[in-house]
């Protein structure tokens, strides 16, 4: 799209905010999270906990709860798509509160094998079902559209073969 030429202000090819597809992005984004910041008050449990909480829980249970497959601090990371260190120093608070147990991985003596605890399954359980009375609530604008609206999102999730190349 070609740039319009301004005296002034931002240079930009969109003629208003309200164009910019990363913007509002941006902003619903940021209401979504206030809304789940609210749902998981009552669970003393910050956005990142939860997920990782119940990414956690999800990933035991696929599994079939065998201890001869434990999670790894890395598997968890890529399955929440989170940050290896801030998983490891989020899993460290969870483990404080006696929600996850860590331990030496059993194949690789490098990882970190790591579980929730019965009342950290118990926690996660209770609070997805207040996260996902809070995302029909927030996606209900979308009716029916939003079953597209998530197949959407999970084409953006993979991004383009050379996103985030210069």
């Amino acid at each position: 799209m070609a740039r319009r030429p301004r005296p002034a202000g931002l240079d930009t090819e969109h003629a208003s905010a309200e164009q910019s597809t990363g913007l509002l992005l941006w902003q619903v984004t940021n209401r979504w999270q206030a809304e789940q910041r609210a749902a998981l008050k009552p669970f003393d449990l910050t956005h990142v906990q939860f997920v990782l909480l119940a990414s956690l829980t999800y990933l035991e249970a696929r599994a079939g709860g065998s201890p001869n497959r434990p999670v790894s601090q890395r598997r968890l990371a890529d399955h929440a798509a989170t940050d290896p260190m801030m998983t490891s120093q989020v899993l460290r608070a969870l483990e404080v509160r006696g929600l996850v147990e860590r331990a030496e991985h059993p194949d690789d003596k490098r990882a970190r094998a790591v579980r929730a605890t019965t009342a950290g399954a118990s926690l996660a359980n209770r609070a997805v079902r207040e996260v996902e009375a809070c995302d029909r609530r927030f996606f209900a604008p979308l009716g029916p559209a939003v079953t597209g609206f998530t197949g959407a999102l999970r084409t953006l999730r993979q991004g383009a073969p050379d996103a985030g190349k210069t």
